[in-house]
């Protein structure tokens, strides 16, 4: 049995002597193939769009109309700072907002997955919607608010909240897009990280308090005179709510019309 494992297999061999790569006139063996260069390997980094930071910031504005229409954002972070007397429309989702040092300014933002921070701001008046809403060292500002999580300001005064009510036609998608639910909005149960013994930081805005006249409809020589803007209850998405006010009744319920198919 021994011998007969012992032999060599010489049908074996040949066709190894075929697979073999045959050797050069040196005697080395040669590459197999195209002898060019590997094309480098391509990250996802490498094929992702280009970002320019400009097209997601607004900078040292004064007395202009500024913003985003819709489809502009898609989800980026988008940043406000050192503006004056300006009004200024983001009608898109965004993944988070910050404002710094502004002031004397009208704001709408549209639906943040993340959060809007307002910092070093004075004489706002804004409607947000977000999952979580901070001010610090702010003072005297106005927002119509629609906020999945609890209201934060700190060191700041003169803040007075209301519930966000607005309608553009892609407001709706925008806060699906933006993970955020119309039916949760904490809007009028602030905390305030800084209290001031005697003293109230915060307020509610009066019950009949209107967003449009607080921040109107933008200005039909604008660029965004194309979106259809409503502020009126029946069409807002958000639902309307008393917030922490005192109920007329112990009776109350949310209902949606069908027939207009609206909140």
């Amino acid at each position: 049995m021994g011998c007969f494992f012992s032999k060599k297999c010489k049908w074996k061999s040949s066709e190894r002597e075929e697979r073999a790569p045959t050797a050069t006139a040196t005697g080395n063996a040669g590459p197999l193939g195209n002898s060019s260069e590997e094309a480098p390997k391509q990250y996802s980094w490498d094929t992702r769009e280009k970002v320019d930071p400009k097209d997601y910031m607004l900078s040292g504005l004064r007395g202009v109309t500024a913003g985003r229409l819709p489809g502009a954002l898609r989800g980026q972070q988008f940043v406000i700072q050192d503006c004056e007397d300006c009004d200024i429309y983001v009608f898109d989702h965004s993944a988070a907002v910050t404002i710094d040092d502004c002031a004397r300014c009208r704001l709408f933002l549209g639906p943040a997955r993340g959060s809007v921070f307002f910092r070093d701001c004075r004489d706002l008046k804004c409607a947000v919607a977000c999952q979580q809403f901070r001010t610090r060292d702010c003072k005297k500002m106005e927002v119509f608010l629609s906020c999945a999580t609890q209201p934060i300001i700190e060191s700041s005064a003169g803040v007075k909240f209301g519930c966000f009510q607005y309608f553009y036609p892609e407001l709706a998608f925008h806060f699906k897009d933006a993970g955020l639910s119309v039916f949760n909005n904490n809007w009028s149960n602030v905390h305030d990280f800084t209290p001031v013994a005697g003293e109230n930081n915060w307020s509610l805005l009066l019950e009949g308090a209107a967003v449009l006249d607080s921040v109107p409809t933008p200005d039909p020589g604008s660029e965004f005179k194309g979106v259809r803007v409503s502020a009126d209850a029946e069409r807002s998405v958000v639902p309307l709510t008393r917030g922490g006010r005192r109920k007329a009744s112990d009776e109350s319920c949310l209902f949606r019309n069908r027939q207009r198919d609206v909140l």
